[in-house]
């Protein structure tokens, strides 16, 4: 029975969707003005995640991500680069795709927009309007905080701890400091829309109200899902919006995933510690990225270290390792017994305990890891390694890790998974037979220079009882 922390109630809740076989879904995206970081991969990877396990549990899902390509923040960028917003929104738009790839992510199945859904925002705009919560003022339209009861709920703040908090704009034509903006004007060198008040863009919290239920198909919500910094002003605004318009509940389940630092700091490009995605998997395998995720619960937050993706790499090598044996366990005889039916089987349901406990993902993982050890010892049992291997698979394809090799030109499932070496098959092996003949005569400097050239060139050699093994460096 899958439960998931809901951070409207602040409680645990057991996942019942709307549609008993149906899940609608639904994650705030990018705002188109820059590289993607890899605080942002936490979010893509994660949610991610949550789709396949619901698929896993065999729900149907229908997961909307939505791009802003509209935005004061897109404005400023181009002007400040001075390019045409739309080229800048473009190529952010092509190079966050990249991105999807690189980390082996699939698209949301919409991914709309903003700009190719402003009809809907001057509909769902002037619909408050006619139903008393939202006002013109001058060429802007703004919500009325104050006609909406529950506002602060999400944050779980109220109007006078909100109101202390807020920032007094000089010469706004706002009713209430906490009133926020549907509809912003333009000015002579912006983007803008003709609207009913006049040309100019919609805000940022109308386009999710909007474009989550348009293409969800449900004035309710199965999931709404971001960072911890979206919950105010953010969502806590997409509530008031949405409530206010519909009467309904806008999502069963509220979920935040906690941010990202770098050496217990804030990545931010003045520091010199922002890490893109690209960057990232220039140095590193998109393995080891989902691995720091995993070791952290979603909600907390994580402090990325070169250190801890250090003894990440020595971890995914204990996987590829453990492939490595059972491509080359083929030749004993298949053994079943009760020990091996019964340590899967709670090996397996150790792992469904743990992501259905809010997606503990630490536990999960831990388990993944203790079937390899298990296996390590049971390496002679062939009804047990194919078992595990089977279990192994159906948790990296949770998990969204990437167990097969990207070419089939080596021998070993870890041959070239991760770096290409320049030593062709046939000189490995070459060398390993020539180190043979050396161990042979007792030439062990020979052998061990041997060893050591192959290592430089990324290259493991491991003698066991049935001869000489090699893999390739990660």
């Amino acid at each position: 029975m899958l439960k998931i922390y809901d951070t409207l109630s602040k409680e645990k809740k057991e996942f019942i969707p709307i549609n008993p076989s149906f899940v609608n879904m639904y994650t705030c995206g990018i705002t188109s003005y820059d590289e993607c970081h890899i605080g942002h991969a936490r979010s893509l990877y994660f949610f991610d995640l949550v789709r396949r396990y619901l698929q896993y549990l065999g729900f149907k899902v229908r997961f909307v991500r939505n791009i802003t390509d509209i935005d004061d923040k897109i404005i400023n960028r181009a002007k400040e680069l001075g390019i045409n917003w739309k080229d800048l929104t473009e190529k952010y738009i092509v190079s966050y795709y990249e991105d999807l790839e690189l980390l082996g992510i699939k698209k949301a199945d919409y991914e709309p927009r903003a700009t190719e859904n402003i009809p809907d925002m001057i509909k769902y705009i002037s619909d408050l309007i006619d139903m008393g919560y939202a006002y013109q003022a001058g060429r802007d339209v703004y919500f009325s905080v104050r006609k909406f009861p529950g506002y602060g709920k999400l944050s779980g703040q109220n109007i006078g701890q909100l109101l202390e908090a807020v920032r007094v704009e000089p010469n706004s034509l706002k009713k209430d400091p906490l009133d926020f903006a549907l509809w912003k004007s333009s000015s002579q060198d912006e983007p803008f829309w003709e609207s009913p008040w006049g040309r100019g863009r919609p805000g940022w919290h109308i386009e999710c109200s909007v474009m989550s239920q348009k293409f969800l198909n449900s004035q309710t919500l199965d999931i709404h899902a971001g960072g911890l910094d979206l919950i105010f002003p953010h969502h806590e605004n997409e509530i008031a919006q949405a409530e206010a318009l519909t009467g309904k509940p806008f999502a069963k389940y509220w979920m935040h995933h906690g941010l990202l630092t770098i050496n217990g700091q804030k990545m931010a490009k003045s520091l010199g510690n922002f890490v893109s995605i690209k960057d990232f998997i220039k140095k590193y395998d998109a393995n080891f990225l989902k691995l720091l995720f995993l070791g952290a619960h979603y909600s907390q937050a994580i402090d990325y270290t070169e250190e801890k993706i250090k003894d990440i790499k020595l971890a995914f090598e204990r996987i590829l390792i453990f492939l490595d044996k059972v491509k080359r366990k083929v030749d004993l005889k298949l053994v079943e017994n009760d020990y091996s039916i019964d340590k899967i089987k709670q090996l397996k349901l150790k792992f469904k305990e743990a992501l259905d406990d809010d997606f503990n993902t630490p536990k999960a993982l831990a388990t993944l890891f203790e079937l390899i050890s298990e296996a390590n010892k049971n390496m002679e049992n062939t009804y047990f390694i194919i078992e595990a291997y089977s279990l192994l698979k159906d948790m990296a394809d949770i998990f969204g890790l990437n167990l097969v090799p990207k070419t089939t030109k080596a021998s070993t499932i870890t041959s070239e998974s991760f770096i290409i070496s320049p030593i062709t098959e046939e000189e490995i092996q070459a060398k390993i037979l020539e180190r043979q003949k050396a161990r042979e005569q007792k030439d062990y400097k020979l052998a061990d220079r041997i060893r050591k050239e192959l290592l430089e060139k990324g290259i493991i050699l491991e003698d066991t009882k049935e001869g000489t093994i090699w893999r390739r460096k990660l």
